[in-house]
């Protein structure tokens, strides 16, 4: 499959920064391009693992972390040590997986016992969409953002949770990131949650950040 927007494996993702707990000595990046949000992470005391799929991105991320697996997460999954990780970091990464549940359960057994994944997942509810979904009748696959013709799985801020329990976890936090400033979708947005009294805010965001451990078996 050709990747038009090879800026995403550049992307550094500061606003993900907040969710990494600071105590993690461990920490492995799904689909980490060419690194730049792990190297973010790289501190002395720290092993900054990536798993990367184009070999161009996983050259340049090897100069930068402690170890990058070249390959997809189903290649390469049993080469990474089970119950290691205090950190898995997904950004903007389930999306494009083909069974993403099945993945984030895969991933489990590579946490350490109270170890977190850390996800970044576009919301299809989006201002944009919704407005382009009502105004223009539309759903037109791009090149990049929420609607990339990449994307094979669509998440609500609802499903992110469904999605999470049903796999075996308990989340953390859940938050909205990257708020629309358009003087277009903006206004909508107000608008539709003045009409709806309020119930519409997840809106705002492009993306929903989510912090997730295993369920113990208390919680199962």
């Amino acid at each position: 499959m050709e990747v038009k927007n090879s800026g995403y494996y550049k992307n550094i993702r500061p606003e993900m920064l907040q969710f990494i707990p600071s105590s993690a000595k461990t920490i492995l990046e799904i689909g980490c391009g060419a690194g730049n949000f792990s190297a973010q992470l790289v501190k002395e005391g720290t092993e900054t693992w990536g798993v990367e799929p184009f070999e161009e991105s996983a050259k340049e991320a090897q100069n930068k972390l402690y170890k990058v697996v070249v390959g997809t997460l189903d290649e390469k999954l049993n080469e990474l040590p089970n119950n290691y990780f205090d950190v898995i970091v997904m950004n903007d990464v389930l999306e494009h997986l083909l069974e993403p549940w099945d993945d984030i359960e895969n991933l489990k057994v590579k946490l350490k016992q109270d170890g977190v994944l850390v996800t970044s997942i576009p919301n299809v509810r989006y201002s944009k969409n919704i407005f382009k979904m009502i105004f223009k009748r539309d759903w037109k696959y791009t090149d990049d953002l929420i609607l990339d013709r990449t994307h094979y799985r669509f998440f609500t801020k609802k499903s992110i949770k469904r999605m999470f329990n049903d796999c075996g976890y308990t989340i953390e936090s859940i938050k909205g990131i990257n708020t629309t400033k358009s003087f277009l979708y903006f206004p909508f947005a107000i608008l539709f949650n003045i009409l709806f009294l309020g119930t519409q805010l997840d809106m705002f965001f492009m993306q929903h950040a989510t912090v997730a451990k295993k369920k113990t078996n208390k919680n199962s």
